[in-house]
């Protein structure tokens, strides 16, 4: 238990509160995992580098998290953890990488009392991030009356990578998913030591943008997370196909085991054990070179199919959900953009050749007049823009609410970059950090504009959390998804709209289209590189293209 009251006396009982008259108490938690001791800002107090599991190092990497027992004395939560092991690059914010990496940090009022708990889970493609970055700094939630948490997991091949061998080590035969093991440890941890910190266990939100909206949607289709959480955000999330774990049906795409005897092969580690002799920089930066891109792997049990498959049978955790995406969100990730054709006609071709009897929907929402710009919106509205709204959809079916959004707000330095309204550029406003981006951002300006739009997303979130219902003080109130398709967007100021430019239509179909022949993997395969699509198919619900109604693009 902890109290504010017994937080000054307890620091003078361990020697931590020695400064001038007048200077806050250490912040001291009994919890069941042990007592910490923490910092104060202003109102706020904050503990960073929790551990939640033990370090899965020598012949624990690549193995389920194991709990720590109850830790003697008091810890000092004072520091970040270490972020976990990942490739170096420009854009990093974290000082330090180890193996011994599963932490969490958490933030709340120096008063809460059985608060709902907001669980951040960060991005990165898999591959980077940290709970640290600054960006997520959570106290601006915890001054909406929140405890917020930020974890860390495992990344990479060491997060995500099934081989064999390591199957061999478990009883249900599986491997790969470390990093979701983990997620799913650190919410075991939320539920048993939350309320020391003020936060309530049975109020627990998941949220997360990017990989860590990927994650959310793992979580949600997997029964080993159910009842861990009771709402979910996924902000720019994306729905895409689930690698198999062996004996993989995907046409030109090996299933996780193979992949993961592949990667060891190139790196030149005859066996596991090699594997595991490794040091985690080195297999770090040896695998960048394999060209190993992580994912969930369906392995019958944390993924027991495809995630699709279990949202469309209404199978997921039956909790409320908000899920959105941004105007720009491939401006900063054009590297998942297909070569540009050579003009007007040679991508009017290509489009023919690749979407037969949909053609011309296709090129009436992305037509050749400014191809550039139609590729954008189309991989954008097939990897972003379906997956919030199928999301929504199915969550409404399944009797949860569903809430959708889409971020496109501008400003002068991103507009002028040609990013407008960029992959992730909604966080500091949804965190109210916007002083605190990395210095690779385009810098916000300090405007009335900002900061009443940040003033709100901040209000959604903090009440959804809450309540599962989003509402901010002064702004339009925010319609739950129903069959008018109803949406909340963010310009300059929230604005209730309906029907949102995604092209749903046309990529449900595409994606049933794939799914019904079976062996198409449906992600960002898309436009110029799409495969021939197949041919009509019953089970899919617009048909032909004449049953499209272009207004509701």
């Amino acid at each position: 238990m902890t109290s504010w009251k017994l937080w000054g006396l307890c620091a003078v009982a361990l020697g931590l509160w020695g400064g001038p008259a007048g200077a806050q108490p250490v912040p001291t938690v009994d919890a069941p995992a042990g007592i910490v001791s923490g910092s104060v800002e202003g109102d706020i107090a904050i503990y960073r580098g929790i551990p939640y599991a033990r370090p899965p190092v020598g012949d624990l990497r690549w193995r389920t998290p194991e709990p720590l027992p109850r830790w003697e004395g008091v810890r000092n939560a004072t520091m970040f953890g270490d972020a976990c092991p990942q490739p170096a690059s420009p854009y990093a914010t974290h000082a330090s990488m180890s193996e011994d990496c599963l932490s969490l940090n958490i933030w709340g009022a120096t008063d809460v009392v059985d608060a709902p708990v907001l669980v951040w889970i960060h991005g990165g493609s898999l591959v980077s991030g940290a709970g640290s970055e600054a960006i997520y700094d959570g106290s601006r939630f915890a001054r909406q009356g929140l405890v917020v948490v930020t974890i860390n997991y495992r990344l990479g091949p060491l997060g995500w990578m099934a081989h064999p061998a390591l199957s061999a080590e478990t009883a249900d035969g599986i491997s790969g998913n470390y990093g979701l093991m983990d997620q799913i440890q650190a919410l075991s941890w939320v539920r048993q030591n939350i309320a020391a910190f003020g936060g309530n266990p049975d109020n627990v939100t998941i949220a997360g943008e990017s990989a860590g909206a990927l994650s959310v949607l793992y979580l949600m289709a997997s029964p080993e997370a159910r009842g861990l959480f009771h709402r979910a955000i996924a902000q720019s999330g994306y729905l895409i196909t689930v690698p198999e774990l062996r004996d993989g049906t995907f046409e030109n795409w090996p299933d996780a085991e193979t992949v993961g005897l592949a990667v060891a092969d190139q790196i030149g580690a005859a066996d596991l054990a090699d594997l595991r002799a490794m040091e985690a920089g080195d297999l770090i930066t040896a695998v960048a070179g394999t060209g190993y891109f992580p994912l969930g792997t369906l392995d019958g049990h944390l993924l027991p199919d495809q995630v699709i498959d279990v949202f469309e049978r209404g199978e997921q955790a039956p909790v409320p959900l908000m899920a959105g995406y941004n105007e720009g969100e491939i401006r900063s990730l054009r590297f998942l953009l297909p070569p540009a054709p050579e003009g007007p006609t040679s991508y009017e071709r290509e489009i023919g050749a690749r979407y037969g009897d949909l053609a011309d929907v296709f090129l009436s929402l992305y037509p050749s007049t400014d191809i550039d710009e139609s590729m954008l919106a189309t991989t954008r509205d097939a990897l972003y823009g379906w997956t919030a709204e199928k999301l929504v959809r199915t969550q409404t079916a399944a009797g949860a609410s569903g809430y959708l959004y889409y971020f496109d707000h501008g400003y002068p330095a991103a507009d002028n970059a040609g990013y407008r309204a960029f992959h992730a550029s909604e966080i500091p406003f949804v965190f109210g950090t916007m002083e605190r981006t990395p210095a690779y951002w385009p810098h916000i300006p300090e405007t009335s504009t900002e900061q009443r739009l940040s003033d709100a997303m901040v209000s959604y979130w903090a009440s959804f959390a809450r309540g599962g219902v989003p509402l901010a003080p002064g702004e339009p109130p925010w319609q739950a998804y129903d069959q008018s398709r109803p949406y909340m967007r963010f310009e300059a100021a929230p604005t209730a709209a309906v029907a949102p430019p995604n092209g749903f239509w046309l990529h449900e179909e595409v994606v049933c289209r794939r799914r019904a022949a079976g062996g198409l993997p449906w992600h960002w395969n898309v436009g110029l590189i799409s495969p021939p699509l197949p041919p009509r198919a019953s089970q899919c619900g617009m048909g032909g293209p004449e049953n499209f109604d272009l207004s509701l693009r």
